[in-house]
C-alpha cells in the first residue's frame, strides 16, 4: 500500500512542479522515492535523511517548510519547499519536498533596496548599489563597500534570498555584486577567481560547487 501513495504522490507532482525541480519523498527515516529534474541533487532511494534538510524540518514543524539550503547538507545548494504527507487509509507518514534551484528563493521575495552595516558604535543604511561583496566569516556577516567594511547580524543565507539577481554567489562564504567584478581568470590551481573592482584588486576564488552557476548566469 505505502508503494501505491507513492506513485500517485509523485505522479500528481511531476505533473505540476516546473520540469527543472526534482522530487523527494521520504517515509519514516528514509527516503523511499525520487524523481530527479535538471537541478539533481542525487539522492538515492533508502538514502537516510540528513540533518539540515528540508524533510528533516517538516518532521521536526510538523508542517510546511519553505527554505534555501545551502551546499553542506546534498554538496549541492537548493530551494526546497516541503509538505508533510500523512495517509491514514495505508498508515503512509512521510514528508514531500519539492527541490528547486537556488536563484528561486530571490523570486519569491521583494528584493532589498539596503542593507543596515555596523560599524562601532553607529548603523549606517547601506545602499544596495555601494556593497561591492558580502563574506560570511567566524559566525559573522561582514559587507564590504568603497567606505570599507561594515558588519551584519543578518545570516549569508538569508541576504541571499533577499539580494536582486545583479547579486551572484560564488562561494559558501561570498556573494558578488556584479557591477564590482573587474575580471574571472584561472589561478595556478585551475580555480575560476573573481578579481573586484575598488577593493585595491581584491580577489576571491569561485568554488567548485558554484562554478557551473556562476558560469551559466555570466554566460562564459
Amino acid at each position: 500500500m505505502k508503494n501505491d501513495v507513492v506513485r500517485q504522490f509523485s505522479k500528481f507532482i511531476e505533473d505540476w512542479v516546473p520540469k527543472e525541480a526534482s522530487i523527494a519523498i521520504a517515509g519514516g527515516d528514509k527516503y523511499v522515492s525520487y524523481i530527479p529534474g535538471s537541478h539533481d541533487i542525487r539522492i538515492n532511494q533508502g538514502q537516510s535523511i540528513p540533518s539540515g534538510s528540508i524533510t528533516e524540518r517538516v518532521y521536526l514543524q510538523k508542517g510546511r517548510v519553505e527554505s534555501l539550503v545551502d551546499e553542506s547538507v546534498f554538496g549541492v545548494p537548493y530551494y526546497g519547499v516541503g509538505y508533510p504527507l500523512d495517509d491514514v487509509e495505508s498508515g503512509f507518514q512521510g514528508a514531500l519536498t519539492v527541490i528547486l534551484p537556488p536563484e528561486y528563493s530571490s523570486k519569491k521575495r521583494t528584493p532589498l533596496s539596503f542593507i543596515i552595516g555596523r560599524r562601532g558604535d553607529m548603523w549606517i543604511p547601506l545602499s544596495i548599489e555601494e556593497v561591492i561583496y558580502i563574506e560570511s566569516h567566524q559566525k559573522k556577516t561582514l559587507i564590504y563597500t568603497e567606505d570599507g567594511c561594515f558588519t551584519s547580524k543578518v545570516p549569508l543565507k538569508t541576504l541571499e534570498q533577499r539580494l536582486p539577481d545583479t547579486f551572484i554567489r560564488i562561494h559558501r562564504s561570498f556573494i558578488v555584486n556584479i557591477s564590482s567584478i573587474k575580471q574571472i581568470s584561472r589561478d595556478m590551481s585551475s580555480n575560476l577567481v573573481v578579481t573586484l573592482k575598488g577593493t585595491d584588486g581584491a580577489t576571491l576564488v569561485i568554488s567548485q560547487t558554484y562554478a557551473q552557476r556562476v558560469r551559466k548566469v555570466l554566460g562564459f
